[in-house]
């Protein structure tokens, strides 16, 4: 069962330095539509696209417009995909911010930031990661060949990373995703598995559906044991082919 990510395009409040949080009529800029219309092509070598789910702020719904109209999804809006609520902060220059004590703390211990009048960074992740396994087991359907998008927000999309990375939440700040970047895990019955983070412009590899298991002989399904000594890039990757060999960028 795999899920993309998809961060939304460039916005305007990201090249004027504000932080939109959850503010209304904040929309990708020139360049934001541009990148929205590239994820067509993007995600072209992915066969088995199933659904898109996103957040529910406009600029979300702009940059998964293309790629819904394109491919005929099912697009649905789910309230646990929307952006941190940043309480007083929300709509302030960034500039501004460097100077407040909870500037630390967001970098330093992340787990211990709670926005003034906003909700903390840890229910961010506790929040984004129970809908991405919720709606993961339900789209990726019982065989596990579903794949679907979640187009989500900067810090969401990182904190759901830390989590398949097994990483602490005071650690996410390592992790760099980029406006409309593109980062792919595959949520087995053992772990998730953390195939890209943050591409950009090239088309993302993508793992294959597992291999059914062959009832008629009772062949026992492909193991999803991590590969020891690495993946060959061949039929070992964890039960099955990536779909695409094309170079991630990561952050």
């Amino acid at each position: 069962m795999t899920v993309i990510l998809l961060r939304h395009g460039r916005s305007t409040a990201n090249t004027s330095g504000v932080l939109a949080g959850r503010s209304v009529g904040v929309d990708l800029d020139d360049t934001g539509r541009k990148q929205a219309g590239e994820v067509v092509d993007r995600l072209g070598h992915v066969e088995n696209l199933v659904a898109v789910v996103r957040s529910p702020l406009q600029r979300c719904q702009q940059t998964v417009a293309p790629l819904v109209e394109a491919r005929g999804l099912t697009e649905v809006v789910d309230d646990r995909l929307v952006e941190v609520d940043y309480g007083q902060w929300t709509g302030r220059p960034i500039k501004d911010l460097l100077a407040e004590d909870m500037w630390k703390t967001v970098q330093q211990q992340p787990s211990a930031a709670i926005f003034p009048e906003g909700e903390g960074l840890a229910h961010v992740q506790s929040r984004a990661v129970a809908a991405i396994r919720e709606l993961d087991a339900h789209y990726g359907g019982p065989d596990g060949s579903g794949i679907w998008v979640a187009c989500s927000h900067g810090d969401v999309i990182k904190s759901i990373i830390a989590d398949a990375m097994g990483m602490h939440l005071d650690s996410f700040q390592r992790i760099v995703v980029e406006p409309a970047s593109v980062s792919v895990i595959r949520y087995s019955s053992s772990r998730p598995y953390v195939h890209t983070v943050n591409s950009t412009g090239a088309r993302p590899t993508v793992p294959a559906p597992p291999p059914p298991a062959d009832t008629a002989s009772g062949a026992a399904p492909a193991s999803d044991d991590a590969v020891i000594g690495g993946s060959t890039g061949s039929h070992d990757n964890h039960g099955a082919p990536p779909v695409s060999t094309h170079t991630t960028s990561a952050g």
